[in-house]
């Protein structure tokens, strides 16, 4: 029979993109593999992923995706969690008859050496289980924040207090401290709905028959020991775990145009443009984006800026639906782009990030510290302005800024507001200081890493040359 391997990613694009990436990758080492990829609908409508899966399907037949029927949350549901995450626990756990179904369907004509599951995706564990199928966890952050969760019940356990009542940063094996505010929001508060579910998916992580994560040994080396050398699972054993990263996407939804971006950046010197882009789910308000604006037109600097429709909500970070488009003339100060047209380029929703950030003309990034924007970033050697959102990106700027020293810090007030001077003060100083000269030259140095980590031979092809093989031991 043939032999498959079947990736459960959370819906969300991100998530679906380092999915494809991990199967493409696995399709390298064995060309013999059919890998099967579960769809479920999205917990949260943040854009379409159809055109997405479909340009995969088209290049690549050995991938084949399993859409699953739409699932909606019982009548009788409820919860007093703020944070939509417990949405996606919830309504991927009503799933698991679908996962049940599908595995038992691709198990008549194919030998399943194992269920990759997202850390999203933890509740199917015990379906794998109940088909004798191993169960692997892959979780597509960096070790950064996987140290952080497999120490989550460590926390729970050891102190009675909610992180966000903490008076002092907080020790985690492999990382600086980190300050309470810093950590993912539905991981601070002890009693929410989230929390619980994220204890869950971290309990059944660490009975997984191993993690494999998207990073590679020289970016994050520290706490890769960390975790390998179980100081994060007290107690217990911790999986094997396989850095196979960085894997992104080569195409990063482009759908082969040469859109105005980069044409823009044609014509722009080499190094010299500040790409500002927020993700999929970033976004501002009309009053932070005005302060954007005005940072950016009073450091002189050349800029290409993707602008997302704003939110009502000052303290939302993160879309969790499509909202209106509107007029950029609308949204930042009077006079703008008509002054910053000669040295600056805004532009609505998207642009190509993989190919923005590839091109000579770029050289610098803010970003949100989206693992996979961090990881493009890293694979062309472009330095980093750090400006965490939502998620677990406070945890990644930590270690970007403390320890990699790959970006600069954008500083924020309590409740995440950035002035605009300090968007002047910090974009100057990526492009001009000798602070920003360092992290450039470190950047360069972890791509060069990074090519060497994905060729044969290197840590990542070894660790998932050791995982293949270890396959075909069964």
């Amino acid at each position: 029979m043939k032999e498959a391997i079947v990736l459960y990613p959370a819906p969300a694009i991100g998530h679906i993109i380092s999915t494809v990436e991990l199967g493409k990758l696995l399709l390298t080492h064995r060309p013999s593999l059919s890998i099967h990829i579960l769809i479920t609908n999205q917990a949260n409508d943040t854009g379409p992923t159809t055109a997405y899966i479909a340009s995969v399907s088209a290049a690549d037949p050995s991938i084949a995706f399993h859409f699953f029927p739409a699932t909606t949350l019982p009548p009788d549901f409820s919860t007093t969690s703020p944070n939509h995450e417990i949405l996606a626990f919830e309504l991927l756990r009503l799933n698991n008859p679908n996962v049940h179904r599908t595995l038992t369907s691709i198990s008549t004509d194919h030998v399943v050496h194992g269920l990759v599951v997202d850390f999203f995706c933890a509740a199917a564990v015990t379906v794998a289980r109940e088909l004798n199928i191993p169960c692997y966890s892959f979780f597509t952050s960096g070790a950064c924040f996987l140290n952080f969760f497999l120490y989550l019940p460590t926390l729970h356990d050891n102190f009675a207090i909610s992180v966000k009542d903490f008076d002092a940063p907080i020790d985690v094996p492999g990382t600086p401290p980190i300050q309470p505010s810093d950590v993912l929001k539905p991981l601070q508060d002890r009693y929410d709905d989230a929390f619980k579910g994220f204890l869950d998916s971290s309990l059944k992580m660490q009975t997984s028959a191993g993690i494999i994560v998207n990073t590679f040994e020289k970016l994050e080396p520290r706490v890769i020991g960390a975790i390998r050398d179980g100081e994060c699972v007290p107690g217990r054993p911790t999986p094997p775990l396989y850095c196979i990263g960085p894997l992104i996407s080569s195409r990063g939804g482009d759908d082969g145009r040469s859109p105005e971006s980069l044409t823009w950046l044609d014509s722009q010197p080499r190094g010299s443009v500040v790409f500002l882009c927020f993700g999929s789910m970033g976004e501002f308000s009309v009053e932070q984006l005005k302060e954007i604006a005005t940072g950016l037109e009073r450091s002189g600097q050349r800029f290409l800026w993707v602008v997302r429709s704003p939110t009502k909500d000052k303290n939302q970070k993160a879309a969790t639906s499509e909202v209106p488009d509107l007029d950029l003339g609308s949204l930042l100060p009077e006079g703008f782009l008509e002054r910053t047209k000669d040295r600056g380029l805004v532009v609505k929703k998207w642009a190509p990030q993989v190919a923005v950030l590839s091109h000579p003309s770029v050289g610098g990034f803010v970003t949100h510290c989206g693992w996979n924007s961090v990881l493009e970033a890293v694979c062309a050697g472009v330095p980093m302005l750090a400006w965490p959102l939502y998620a677990e990106q406070g945890h990644t700027r930590v270690v970007l800024v403390q320890e990699t020293k790959i970006a600069l810090p954008v500083d924020k007030s309590e409740d995440g507001w950035v002035i605009s001077e300090e968007v002047e003060k910090r974009v100057r100083e990526l492009m001009e200081s000798e602070d920003g000269k360092m992290v450039r030259e470190r950047v360069l140095v972890m791509k060069e890493e990074a090519k060497a980590a994905l060729s044969p031979g290197g840590s990542s092809w070894s660790a998932l040359a050791g995982l293949v093989d270890s396959w075909k031991r069964e």
